[in-house]
């Protein structure tokens, strides 16, 4: 997209700038002391809930947590980096008759949407590695299927779908200008598509949580930054694809090592 283009679009207020960035901010780290301060287990609510949830399964319990435990690590890795779209929606909203007053946070609802339905997918195939024993209690896979994982990763890195779903997020105005619909079913619509075009490009990325530890936070926060360094600097291909090697490096030494 040209920068005319850019610039034809009316800046949005500093004072709506600064509103939707701290809601945003206050919704990571609201997520983030989740992460942090989260149940594991049924037993970790305490003596009261355990009773009230004593009719339950226990198994049923424990995957509702964890898939909790994921939908809420999706926010605080993915919602920082959707904040450069969610801030042009605004910007072109004001200059449009057919955007809803509050369509920011319904397409922001309609991207989160997405990465909670990426969260059931992750959660149900987390419960499959540990009935099959592939996964650990420390919810981290075996030597050899972490090197698997990594050289996925690594490779996925360098494909065109990658590139491409990457180009879609890096790339605001040119989304809206090829997606645009209109009303608060428009917006929600298009945060689907735009949370779908992430999912495309991070998934894989994601999937390295059960190579490093799924709950290791000193890792969700390293993925969390380097998602939003491919997003935000002005050479993301390169980044993609130096990471790749790095990624298929490491997971072919990993499995020599195995």
């Amino acid at each position: 997209m040209s920068s005319t283009e850019q610039t034809a679009i009316p800046a949005l207020p500093a004072s709506d700038r600064l509103l939707i960035l701290a809601e945003l901010s206050v919704l990571t780290a609201l997520s983030w002391l989740y992460l942090v301060r989260m149940p594991m287990s049924a037993a970790d609510f305490g003596a009261v809930v355990v009773r009230l949830t004593a009719p339950i399964s226990p198994g049923f319990v424990n995957f509702w947590l964890a898939f909790m435990m994921w939908a809420v690590m999706m926010v605080a890795m993915m919602l920082p980096g959707a904040a450069p779209m969610i801030l042009m929606y605004a910007r072109i909203a004001r200059s449009r008759e057919d955007a809803p007053a509050a369509g920011s946070w319904v397409f922001a609802g309609g991207y989160v949407v997405i990465w909670t339905m990426f969260s059931a997918a992750a959660t149900v195939t987390q419960n499959a590695l540990q009935h099959a024993a592939i996964i650990s209690n420390g919810l981290s896979t075996a030597p050899i299927v972490s090197a698997a994982i990594l050289v996925g990763a690594g490779v996925y890195q360098l494909t065109p779908l990658k590139q491409a779903c990457l180009g879609h997020c890096q790339s605001p105005v040119a989304f809206f200008m090829t997606h645009w619909r209109a009303g608060s079913a428009g917006a929600f619509r298009m945060g689907l598509a735009h949370g779908a075009f992430c999912v495309g490009c991070c998934w894989m990325l994601m999937a390295l949580l059960f190579a490093l530890g799924v709950m290791n936070l000193a890792w969700v926060a390293a993925l969390s930054a380097f998602v939003l360094l491919e997003k935000l600097t002005r050479y993301p291909r390169a980044i993609a694809r130096s990471t790749g090697a790095v990624l298929i490096a490491c997971g072919l030494l990993l499995a020599l090592h195995s």
